[in-house]
């Protein structure tokens, strides 16, 4: 029995004349996702993406799991095809392919979507006709037309018929690539990757950034790093990451400034040192992982001098979350594990005792401004080490 997958879209939709545009850029982040399992065939017709198996041995349940990962997709389904588009071929096939699934429940309801106006019966003859049917061969189930354990779906298109049970939830958001590209701030905590996943979910083409203070920091923790962009990276695709040497310049913070602005100063180095990075690759905003009074850097007054380093848009999707809401959403992404991996990331190199909550801007930049850490700045951007990232598998 042939089997396609029927991906539905999400938002995309709503998108009016730029639709196209959404839904090629879908298209190709799928056929990108899938093309290490095989040959597809991928068309869409009536907000619907039909992925079609051309070889005989791709394993359909990686495929299912890959595209649950794609940006773009509300719901999907794996579906039979039926051998014939007609009522006949229907009700052989509905039984059989959804055996399983009808053998374990104890309720059913049939719905039918008939595209095709051609097709001899409407949609409520075709639920009637393939109930009875699935009825007759499983008498210990009832019809529940409220809250079914199983429905099952009749898709009669232009091409064919498709027998398929309840829809799997898909990743949501728009396609990678259709919202713009972005620099990821990357420390190697739990955060970071949390707020990467959810930028890539509203389209944005990420490469990351992230500041190593050798011997402060180990290889271990640049390691580590790479490892959260790789799972990352099965959602937001393939990117980039630049590695900071970031060890003077902080040697000179630890010299040379208040140390209760230390962890401030370091942050808008890192902004003004990111949005150069982002401008030399075409990237027009930066992201962080901050959210609001998790820690003294993240209250109102140090964001705000932190923000007034750079003047690109600074996107910072946990700003409202608590901790447990962002530790919800790294399991679901598997990222929390390596995330606490006890490999120190620079940002807690010459921690301050007592750090400012509330810095007032002048004497930020004062502090900064007398130390110069410009030269140190072009030394490190002109000695970045570059890692490609690719989906883990």
């Amino acid at each position: 029995m042939k089997e396609i997958l029927l991906l539905k879209n999400g938002e995309i939709v709503l998108k009016g004349l730029n639709r196209r545009q959404f839904e090629d850029a879908l298209k190709k982040n799928i056929r990108s996702v899938l093309r290490p399992l095989g040959s597809f065939e991928i068309t869409s017709a009536q907000s619907t993406i039909s992925v079609r198996p051309l070889d005989d041995d791709i394993d359909l349940d990686e495929a299912c799991e890959r595209v649950a990962r794609i940006f773009g997709i509300v719901s999907f389904s794996r579906a039979a095809v039926c051998d014939e588009k007609t009522m006949e071929s229907v009700l052989e096939t509905a039984p059989v392919y959804l055996e399983k699934q009808l053998r374990t429940a104890k309720t059913f309801k049939v719905e039918a979507k008939r595209s095709d106006k051609k097709f001899p019966l409407k949609s409520p003859e075709i639920c009637r006709e393939v109930g009875g049917k699935i009825l007759s061969k499983f008498p210990h189930l009832r019809v529940d037309v409220r809250d079914p354990d199983v429905t099952v779906y009749v898709e009669i298109r232009d091409t064919a018929a498709y027998i398929h049970a309840n829809a799997i939830r898909g990743a949501g958001g728009i396609p990678i690539g259709t919202g713009g590209r972005a620099v990821l701030l990357i420390s190697g905590g739990i955060d970071s990757p949390v707020a990467a996943y959810m930028m890539a979910k509203r389209g944005l083409r990420m490469i990351a950034v992230h500041f190593a203070s050798p011997p402060y920091t180990s290889q271990r923790a640049e390691d580590k790093v790479v490892r959260l962009l790789q799972k990352v990276s099965r959602y937001a695709g393939p990117m980039t990451m630049f590695t900071v040497p970031f060890t003077k310049i902080q040697e000179k913070l630890r010299d040379d400034c208040p140390e209760e602005l230390f962890t401030i100063i370091m942050r808008r180095l890192m902004m003004e040192m990111s949005q150069r990075i982002a401008r030399d690759h075409d990237c027009s905003a930066l992201i962080t992982g901050e959210s609001l009074g998790q820690v003294a850097s993240q209250t109102i007054g140090a964001l705000n001098c932190t923000d007034e380093a750079a003047d690109m848009v600074v996107f910072r999707p946990l700003i409202g979350m608590d901790k447990q809401e962002i530790i919800d959403i790294s399991y679901k992404i598997d990222t929390y594990r390596t995330s606490i991996e006890p490999y120190e990331d620079c940002c807690t190199v010459f921690t301050p005792r007592h750090p400012r909550t509330k810095p007032v801007l002048k004497f930020v930049k004062e502090a900064q401004e007398k130390a110069g850490f410009e030269p140190l700045i072009e030394e490190a951007l002109n000695n970045l080490k570059k890692t490609p990232i690719f989906p883990e598998e």
